[in-house]
């Protein structure tokens, strides 16, 4: 009997998840130890941890990214699942991926921008549609943490940036 498209299969969608994720394990020997809550999830976080060269990164902080990467485009996990693929396929070198990318005028070659961008900014989207998920927590301050921790932009009582200086 063939489940219907209205309630999709739970067994065949665990058995997905279990093939994507024992996947992503053999891409990234720590991918075992990362937290995913499915298999779109598993494959950014593969990819994140290929991009920034973490062997771990913070479950909550991939959650958010993750969401308002999806949001501003919702093609974004299959190219990603493109792009882990034709790293392993390819055997890209992490350090020359956007050179290849560039090279081939890849339509995936903003991806890793995008995903960099936001784990070590902490800043999903471009322009108007730009917001920050992350602070402190971004890659950028997590680095240097041991020596430095990053000031706030809001010096002195709260609102008072807000006031027009004239």
């Amino acid at each position: 009997m063939q489940a219907s498209k209205a309630h999709p299969d739970p067994g065949r969608r665990l058995l997905l998840f279990g093939l994507v994720s024992a996947y992503t394990a053999s891409l990234i020997p720590w991918a075992l130890a990362q937290e995913a809550t499915d298999a779109d999830h598993g494959a950014f976080l593969a990819l994140s941890a290929i991009l920034a060269g973490r062997p771990s990164l913070d479950a909550a902080q991939s959650l958010r990214l993750f969401g308002a990467l999806v949001a501003d485009d919702p093609g974004f996990p299959a190219a990603t699942k493109a792009l882990l693929d034709m790293i392993e396929q390819r055997k890209i070198d992490p350090m020359q991926l956007q050179k290849t990318l560039d090279d081939e005028k890849s339509s995936l070659a903003p991806l890793p921008t995008r995903i960099v961008t936001a784990w070590y900014m902490g800043i999903v989207g471009d322009g108007t549609k730009a917001r920050c998920l992350a602070f402190e927590t971004a890659l950028n301050a997590q680095t240097v943490a041991d020596v430095l921790k990053p000031p706030t932009y809001a010096y002195g009582a709260y609102g008072s940036w807000a006031r027009s200086p004239i």
